[in-house]
């Protein structure tokens, strides 16, 4: 029996149709549709390996881990420039990117735009990279630093407003230097959008000349949390900026690519309050020592003006007293002179009436008293010879009692 009188063993005129075949480059395209859109936005994390950079300036290299391996691209020119450290095998790093069918050899990659490395000891070599590559450049040179303001009169800190940072410089301010003004800056201080955030801040402030001085300020974190300082595009800023800026970033220990480039670095943000409000701080205290000086200068001075007042005053009569004085010396004169004009006078009548006596005693009446008599013509003249009359001539006789006229006979 022929098996294929078999109804189970019949052809089937549908599973005889060939389907149809794709091409190679069909298939590709299949595959580079399905899956670039499911991974358009992926960070992939994983270990450098056969690293090889082009001379066409695009990076190419393989990302591993344990038991896995991925071909990574970095296109674009000046790639290399571009990234904040020296890429090298070994060494862990964060990608982020999409998944790329590479259809010449069929094979996928990560197409990346970004690279961080991953690891305290990763980013510690980050960054000393750039700082040996900056410092190379000069502006880490203290010849091009501006000097710092000894007083401002505004600030522009340029943080987050809701951070402890600018908490801490507030209070720092209030008390040493209430008098200065402070501008906020609001800006992102960690995560990948900080170094934009705070390349605008000093932009803006730079543009609108809205301070004297400017801060950049944030409180202590891990390396991590501090990286946005350490972005080359942020370093570059704060050596373009016109307006000297102080970098008050993290703790005491803690170094960034800011605090290099700055014109000053604080260790913290409370130091960069202190050290930015010292001479206002000074001169204050200046002020306020000399003021006492001054207080007792004059306090001594005016004890000093005391005493001699109260020893003049001892010695002063007073405008009253005096003129009572005077008044009372003008009376005693004045009874003096009354007295002396009465003595003068009793005198001069004295004198007076032995003169008088003695005129009386020699007087023509006197002898007239004595029975004698003056005879006088009418004119007037003393008769004193008979010759000097004529007969029927009038005459007068005076006598001590009177005048009596008569008639001369002769």
């Amino acid at each position: 029996m022929n098996l294929d009188e078999l109804p189970l063993f019949a052809p089937n005129a549908a599973a005889s149709q060939k389907p149809k075949a794709l091409t190679v480059t069909e298939l590709s395209q299949r595959i580079k549709g399905t899956l670039e859109p499911a991974f358009a936005n992926i960070w992939v994390q994983g270990e450098v390996s056969n690293y090889r950079p082009s001379a066409s300036g695009h990076l190419y290299f393989s990302l591993k881990d344990g038991s896995s391996t991925v071909s990574i691209a970095f296109f674009g020119a000046g790639g290399r420039k571009r990234l904040p450290f020296e890429l090298k095998d070994g060494l862990q790093i964060l990608c982020h990117g999409k998944i790329s069918l590479y259809a010449p050899r069929g094979t996928y990659q990560l197409v990346i735009d970004q690279i961080e490395p991953l690891g305290a000891g990763a980013l510690q070599l980050a960054f000393e990279q750039m700082k040996e590559r900056l410092g190379a450049e000069g502006l880490f040179d203290p010849k091009r630093k501006r000097p710092i303001p000894a007083f401002p009169k505004k600030i522009a800190v340029i943080t987050s407003p809701t951070g402890a940072a600018i908490q801490d410089m507030l209070n720092v301010l209030k008390r040493r230097a209430p008098n200065l003004e402070v501008l906020v800056v609001p800006a992102v201080v960690q995560g990948p959008d900080a170094p934009a955030q705070l390349i605008r801040g000093l932009q803006a402030v730079n543009q609108y000349r809205l301070a004297d001085l400017i801060v950049l300020a944030r409180g202590g974190g891990s390396i991590e949390d501090l990286w946005c300082f350490n972005d080359e595009g942020l370093a570059r800023a704060i050596a373009a900026s016109q307006i000297p800026v102080i970098s008050g970033v993290g703790h005491e220990i803690d170094f960034t690519i800011s605090d290099f480039v700055s014109d000053l670095r604080a260790p913290t943000p409370s130091a960069a309050a202190e050290i930015l409000s010292h001479h206002w701080v000074e001169v204050r205290s200046q002020v306020r020592d000399r003021s006492q000086r001054l207080y007792q200068i004059l306090k001594r001075d005016l004890e000093s003006k005391r005493a001699l007042l109260r020893l003049l005053s001892g010695s002063l009569v007073s405008p009253r007293d005096r003129l009572r004085e005077q008044m009372q010396r003008c009376d005693d004169l004045s009874n003096r002179l009354e007295y002396s004009f009465k003595g003068a006078i009793e005198r001069r009548k004295l004198a007076l009436g032995r003169l008088v006596g003695k005129l009386e005693a020699l007087s023509p009446l006197k002898v007239l008293e004595r029975g004698y008599s003056i005879v006088t013509t009418a004119a007037g003249s003393v008769v004193k010879s008979a010759r000097d009359c004529a007969d029927n001539q009038e005459v007068r006789i005076k006598l001590h009692d009177g005048e009596i006229r008569a008639r001369v006979r002769l």
